[in-house]
């Protein structure tokens, strides 16, 4: 059996035994002792003394040491262990307070609607998943703008409708004006035709009656039919400019029409698009949760109405939107630990952080260094460090909480815990084991613990040093012990 898996019960049974024996003897001897002088007298007991002194001195030292050995009995048995390396983790102790992670307030996406129904399961400290149903708000008032605006939408189609007609009636005179001013314009050009035609009739004349082959009134006539013909091509004009302006007040009204759809169609989409706000609305009087978490408060209370919260939850108002829940998001909690600025550079992204309570002893989580906030407090020269927190933890959100954040690791001499022994002048010291099982106090400085209940020694021992562990505050230097195996 190794000196560690000596249990310490039958370290205590063997000390128990041998010393009861021990002392025992030794109580008897004493007595014996006492009483010799009362019979044999001082005289006699000093010069056996001085002659015991002469035989022994006499002897050879191997014969002197088995007298020794037969003198000194073991005081107690002991377990001991080796000064050996092992990982030492160097900290950084503080405190702080436990928070979450990521704190999601909860609004209702709808104001002035009364809280119909919350659901029994749902309350602070238990756990909804995302897309819950957290609370039913009271949605018979939109119902009935729903009707409403569906009605008016309704009716300003058929206004639209009614207006497309017209527009149709309009773009119909429209093609027929188009198509007069097409023939007017045919017309012009035949009377034109018939102009020139008259035009010529009449120079070709003027040749003949300047030289008196036909009378003068025979040239009236055919000056007379220019004249005519110059009438019709004016009055062909004015046909052309008449149904030209048609066609522009047609397209003008056309135009008008056009603008007055389009106006239908805005108000159509305008009351349209109300009709699905509403909508919307409604499906938002079902109150969802954002995210998976834990529900860390619970100020929503049927009855209530959404935008306006009571007199004792003014605080809880957010974007003149009264808050109904808050939860924590996943169940992510971290400690926001308190690290003086001189001690800022020791801390480091992802360090391991050993957390514990003192109001629980139950809690020893293993944490993680997150992030560091670029503020520090300017009044107390305070930066706060943001430690993760694992899921399950015992740890509550506005809990205290002490962290020990790991600022460097490396090999160092460890001793057991149980082997170092503090003093009444405040030092420490050990009993080291020596030739003979003779055991010696040595002093020596420490450092931070170690792994599995070891302690760091910095100096005074030797690596393969061997102390005592069990049994050592019973020890004094230069006792004789006898080692468990």
């Amino acid at each position: 059996m190794s000196d560690e898996s000596f249990s310490e019960i039958e370290v205590e049974e063997a000390i128990t035994s041998e010393d009861r024996s021990f002392l025992s003897k030794s109580d008897q001897k004493l007595t014996k002792v006492w009483l010799k002088p009362l019979f044999l007298g001082a005289g006699l007991g000093i010069a056996i003394a001085f002659g015991g002194m002469g035989v022994l001195n006499r002897l050879p030292a191997r014969q002197q040491k088995a007298v020794a050995d037969k003198k000194v009995n073991p005081v107690m048995t002991v377990t001991i262990a080796k000064v050996e390396t092992a990982r030492v983790f160097r900290t950084l102790k503080t405190t702080g307070t436990v928070a979450a992670r990521d704190l999601i307030a909860v609004l209702p996406q709808t104001n002035g609607l009364q809280i119909k129904s919350i659901p029994e399961d749902v309350k602070e400290g238990t756990f909804v998943r995302r897309g819950q149903v957290l609370a039913v708000l009271d949605g018979s008032i939109l119902q009935s703008q729903i009707s409403q605006a569906k009605a008016d939408v309704e009716s300003k189609q058929a206004d639209l409708e009614s207006k497309q007609v017209d527009l149709a009636a309009k773009q119909a005179a429209l093609a027929s004006n188009t198509a007069i001013i097409q023939q007017r314009r045919a017309d012009l050009a035949q009377t034109k035709a018939r102009l020139e035609e008259a035009a010529k009739n009449y120079q070709r004349y003027q040749q003949l009656a300047d030289s008196g082959t036909i009378s003068k009134q025979e040239l009236d006539t055919r000056s007379y039919a220019v004249k005519t013909a110059i009438e019709i091509v004016n009055l062909s004009e004015e046909n052309v400019r008449s149904a030209q302006a048609n066609i522009g007040s047609a397209q003008a009204n056309i135009g008008n029409a056009q603008a007055i759809i389009n106006k239908a169609k805005a108000d159509v989409r305008s009351s349209a698009a109300k009709v699905q706000q509403l909508q919307t609305q409604l499906q938002q009087t079902v109150v969802r949760s954002p995210a998976s978490g834990l529900i860390a408060e619970k100020l929503a209370r049927v009855g209530d109405v959404t935008g306006v919260p009571p007199q004792t939850q003014l605080g809880t108002v957010i974007g003149g939107t009264q808050k109904l829940f808050s939860i924590i998001r996943d169940q992510k909690l971290e400690l926001q630990a308190k690290v003086p600025i001189i001690q800022l550079t020791q801390v480091k992204i992802g360090a391991s952080v050993q957390i514990t309570s003192d109001v629980d002893q139950r809690v020893r989580s293993q944490g993680r260094v997150r992030d560091i906030q670029p503020q520090v407090n300017d009044q107390r020269r305070e930066a706060t460090v943001k430690i993760d927190l694992p899921p399950r933890t015992l740890l509550k959100s506005g809990m205290f909480a002490s962290a020990a954040i790991t600022t460097s690791s490396g090999m160092k001499m460890v001793v057991p815990q149980k082997a170092v022994q503090s003093q009444a002048d405040g030092s420490v010291i050990v009993f080291t084991l020596s030739s003979g099982d003779i055991v010696r106090s040595q002093k020596v400085e420490l450092g931070d613990p170690a792994n599995g209940d070891k302690v760091e020694i910095k100096s005074g021992l030797q690596l393969g040093d061997r102390v005592v562990v069990a049994g050592a505050a019973y020890l004094k230097d230069g006792d004789k012990v006898r080692v468990a195996n």
